[in-house]
């Protein structure tokens, strides 16, 4: 089901504007998550603090690590990949919204993002590989979203206090490549005791 976000509807007549201000609004859209646990609104990342620090791990592991990779698939996919939260907000395993329900709402949202573009088709392909998990790039990303979300953990447990050792745990099962797999080590070996 999609949410209706009062705060993205804008009326333009311009597609290319009326995606900037609908995606600009991810800046005022808190992570779930971390205020379901605890960490104050003011403290709290938003979903595009989050995408940032997506696109700024997946480029620069790419580029230490992992030069096999297309980097300029990688950036979009990394730009995207939470674009729909536009409309739909940002889900939690909390919610009970399915896989297939998040999926539908997502791509329903990633199209009207993109509507009234001449390659809406191109990017729709793009959102399909990255929820499709259908080339190495997504994969990747999906990785790095989960390592993101480790290395914030790690801050807010320095900063706030919290322990926040379920989304270590969560982010284990998902992080499969060796290297990758090593960074997450280093983020949970510099977690400070609580």
């Amino acid at each position: 089901m999609e949410t209706k976000n009062k705060m993205a509807e804008t009326e333009t007549s311009d597609p290319l504007l009326k995606l900037f201000y609908e995606s600009f609004h991810l800046k005022n859209l808190y992570r779930q998550g971390w205020l379901k646990r605890g960490i104050p609104k003011e403290k709290c990342e938003s979903v595009a603090d989050h995408s940032f620090g997506v696109v700024l791990m997946s480029f620069m592991i790419a580029k230490e690590h992992f030069p096999e990779l297309d980097i300029s698939k990688l950036m979009k996919l990394a730009l995207i990949h939470d674009l729909p939260e536009v409309f739909t907000g940002d889900k939690t395993p909390s919610d009970n919204v399915t896989p297939k329900q998040k999926e539908l709402s997502e791509s329903k949202a990633f199209r009207r993002l993109f509507s009234g573009f001449k390659d809406a088709d191109e990017y729709q392909k793009l959102w399909k590989e990255y929820s499709k998990q259908s080339s190495a790039e997504a994969r990747f990303v999906l990785q790095i979203d989960k390592l993101e979300m480790a290395l914030q953990a790690s801050i807010y447990e320095k900063t706030t206090k919290h322990d926040l050792q379920e989304f270590y745990d969560s982010v284990l099962s998902v992080i499969t490549d060796p290297k990758l797999r090593k960074i997450l080590h280093n983020i949970t070996s510099e977690r400070s005791s609580l």
